[in-house]
């Protein structure tokens, strides 16, 4: 993300210029924008002009709108995030108050206007804006016929190819035709890997498969490479991590993850940080359950007595349009952050932030049990109206 400009005042309103330029961007940004905030951005608007004679033209014409927002819409398919909302600045194309919807996409410059930035904002705005805050995480996981290379940032987990190909079946007198369909779909892997796996950024590479296709695939990636002119060194080449997965479905990253021996070798990504606080939870649901709880009401109640070692928070807590519900969870989080509690902000783009999500989007480790908490049956949703 580039930031072409920022003001923000002493009482946190303000805004920010910025230019989205990865896919991550876009995430960022949808987790940045909500309800009321102001922005402003080019767009395309359909003019209808009428002659003298009664007949109708209609033209596209360029022009730049501020909306105040009332709906967003992200399609991550696409990379646009859908803003609609109302003109709030006087246009000659558009009247103040008329619906409008902006697009933003990357490579778009568009600005950013809120009443309060708080700090979960900065934050998120801040870990867009560093560079060094990318992907340190590569995968590839892979079936005969079928592979995902992905990059996990801490925010998601990016796919940046997805590879199908048929391959003959080995059957006698058709071998020569196997091999030559596997060593085309190993050709295919290794140019995506190549192209966007950035061993400057990069900690480690998992490579997960059934049986010994892993192996197969690694031989073949290093003489690809020596090939192309980019040989793989032998610090590159430590980084390598070569485990099992069922499948070469993107969904078989979430077992890999939880593989006792990889969570070793990526205990210092944030991305494996959330998977390790997860587990150590439902460990603990199990064990000690006393010192695992979910729900808003009970890591409240936690919190007052000052027994929180790790608050862990779905972000979509935070889109939520009612501003109250945000702040709510912003003020638990200061809080919590003041006795030294660690926080932890999963992404729902994410396969450990779709198990959090699962659990409220709120749960915490706690740093002594608190058997009394349970008798508590108070809902999330009674009295916080």
């Amino acid at each position: 993300m580039k930031q072409v400009a920022r003001h923000i005042e002493k009482d946190s309103s303000g805004y920010v210029v910025l230019i989205p330029e990865e896919a991550e961007d876009m995430w960022h940004i949808y987790n940045l924008i909500r309800i009321g905030d102001l922005v402003k951005s080019s767009t395309v608007r359909k003019v209808v002009s009428e002659t003298s004679t009664g007949t109708t033209s209609s033209q596209r014409k360029h022009t730049t709108l501020t909306i105040s927002v009332e709906s967003v819409d992200f399609d991550p398919g696409a990379l646009q995030l859908h803003l609609k909302g109302r003109n709030q600045e006087e246009n000659e194309l558009v009247k103040m108050g008329a619906y409008h919807t902006l697009d933003i996409e990357p490579n778009r410059k568009f600005t950013l206007q809120k009443a309060e930035w708080d700090f979960i904002d900065l934050g998120r705005l801040n870990l867009a804006l560093d560079p060094t805050q990318s992907a340190d995480v590569a995968a590839v996981v892979l079936h005969e016929g079928l592979a995902h290379v992905c990059l996990i940032t801490p925010a998601m987990t990016l796919v940046r190819a997805k590879i199908e190909k048929s391959i003959p079946r080995k059957r006698k007198g058709y071998a020569s035709q196997h091999e030559k369909g596997m060593s085309d779909f190993f050709d295919l892997i290794s140019q995506a890997f190549l192209r966007h796996v950035n061993f400057q950024i990069v900690k480690c590479v998992l490579i997960a498969s059934r049986g010994f296709l892993k192996e197969q695939f690694v031989e073949h990636l290093m003489k690809y490479a020596e090939n192309q002119g980019k040989k793989i060194t032998t610090e590159q080449k430590s980084k390598f991590l070569l485990t099992h997965a069922s499948s070469g479905f993107k969904h078989a990253l979430k077992e890999v993850l939880e593989d006792p021996a990889v969570s070793v070798r990526l205990a210092d990504t944030k991305a494996q940080s959330e998977v390790k606080a997860l587990n150590q939870f439902f460990e603990l649901m199990s064990t000690e359950p006393d010192r695992a709880y979910y729900g808003y009401k009970h890591v409240q109640r936690a919190y007052k007595e000052q027994a929180i070692d790790t608050l862990m928070l779905a972000d979509s807590l935070f889109r939520a349009q009612d501003i109250k519900t945000r702040k709510k969870y912003v003020k638990l989080v200061e809080d919590v952050k003041k006795n030294d509690g660690k926080i932890l902000i999963f992404s729902s783009m994410h396969v450990s932030g779709e198990q959090l999500a699962q659990l409220t989007g709120c749960a915490a480790i706690l740093r002594f049990p608190m058997p009394d908490i349970e008798e508590e049956s108070v809902s999330d949703t009674e009295g916080e109206r």
